[in-house]
C-alpha cells in the first residue's frame, strides 16, 4: 500500500506485479473501494503491473476538502494520470466499473493518447437522472451512509452472487458506511451532471463494454447505448450478474479481461 498527494489530498493506492509488464489501472464503483479487485488480481498479475486506488473519501483515500463544492470527471481522470506517472508509465490499460466507467469515458474523450485499451463495465454515457442523484446526495448528507446502506447495497448484486457468497451484502454495508458522506454526496452530484452522449469517445482506442443481466443501476441497454455512441462492439452481458462483476464472478470477469486486452 502506498500514498501519493494529488491536488493537496492523499490518495491510497496499491501496485501489484512486476516492473516491465504493461500497466493496468482499475477504477472501482461508487461507495466501494479497491478491495473489489481482490478476486481478479491473481489472474491479472502474471500479465500486468496492476494499480488500484481508492476514490476520494473511499477506503483509505483522504476525503474531499470541507470547502469543496464540486468534483468533475476530469478531476478523477487526473488521479488516474497521476497514478500512472507515480509508477513511471506513460501509457496503460484501463478498467473501470460504474463511476469507474465514467472516469474511463473521460479518459477516452480528453486523454486517449495515454490509453492502450479500455474495458468499461456497468456504466453508461449517462447514469440515472439528475433529480435522483440530487436526492441521493441530499439524503446522504441528512441521514449518513450508515443508514442509507440498507437501501443502497442490495442493488449492487445479482441473486446468484448473494446465494453463493453469504454475508456479501452485510460486508459491503459496513464498507459503504465507512465512506465519507460529503465526498460521496459530491460524487453523486457529479454523476447527475455528467452526460457524455454528445461527447464522442476516441474510436482509435480499443474499447470493450461489459454489463450484467441483473444490473438495475446500469442495465444492459445503458451499455448498448454506449456501444452505439462509440461504435464499439456489442456489450458482453453476463447472465445472472448485477453491478459488480469483479466481486460477483471474478474468475469469469478475469477471463473476459485477459481475452479482450492486448
Amino acid at each position: 500500500m502506498g500514498f501519493m498527494s494529488y491536488q493537496g489530498r492523499a490518495i491510497c493506492y496499491h501496485s501489484h506485479g512486476e516492473e516491465g509488464k504493461p500497466l493496468l489501472i482499475l477504477a472501482h464503483p461508487l461507495g466501494m473501494n479497491q478491495t473489489v479487485w481482490e478476486g481478479v488480481l491473481p489472474y491479472l498479475i502474471p500479465s500486468f503491473k496492476v494499480v488500484t486506488w481508492d476514490l476520494p473519501g473511499h477506503g483509505k483515500s483522504e476525503a474531499l476538502a470541507e470547502d469543496a463544492t464540486e468534483i468533475m470527471p476530469d478531476d478523477l481522470a487526473g488521479e488516474v494520470l497521476a497514478l500512472a506517472d507515480q509508477v513511471g508509465e506513460e501509457r496503460f490499460h484501463f478498467v473501470g466499473t460504474s463511476i469507474g466507467g465514467v472516469i474511463g469515458q473521460q479518459l477516452l474523450i480528453n486523454h486517449s493518447d495515454r490509453l492502450i485499451s479500455a474495458v468499461l463495465t456497468n456504466t453508461g454515457a449517462v447514469i440515472g437522472t439528475p433529480e435522483n442523484w440530487q436526492t441521493r446526495s441530499t439524503d446522504v448528507l441528512d441521514k449518513g451512509l450508515g443508514l442509507m446502506a440498507e437501501q443502497i447495497v442490495p442493488r449492487w448484486f445479482g441473486q446468484l452472487a448473494c446465494r453463493q457468497q453469504p454475508g456479501l451484502i452485510d460486508a459491503w454495508k459496513h464498507k459503504l458506511a465507512e465512506c465519507d458522506n460529503r465526498s460521496y454526496a459530491l460524487l453523486c452530484e457529479m454523476l447527475g451532471q455528467t452526460d457524455f452522449r454528445q461527447k464522442p469517445l476516441n474510436k482509435e482506442v480499443q474499447l470493450v463494454l461489459v454489463g450484467g443481466s441483473d444490473d438495475v443501476a446500469t442495465p444492459p441497454q445503458s451499455l448498448q447505448q454506449l456501444a452505439d455512441l462509440s461504435n464499439a462492439d456489442a456489450p458482453i452481458i453476463l447472465d445472472g450478474i448485477g453491478h459488480v462483476p469483479s466481486v460477483e464472478d471474478p474468475v469469469l470477469f478475469s477471463k473476459i479481461l485477459l481475452t479482450n486486452m492486448y
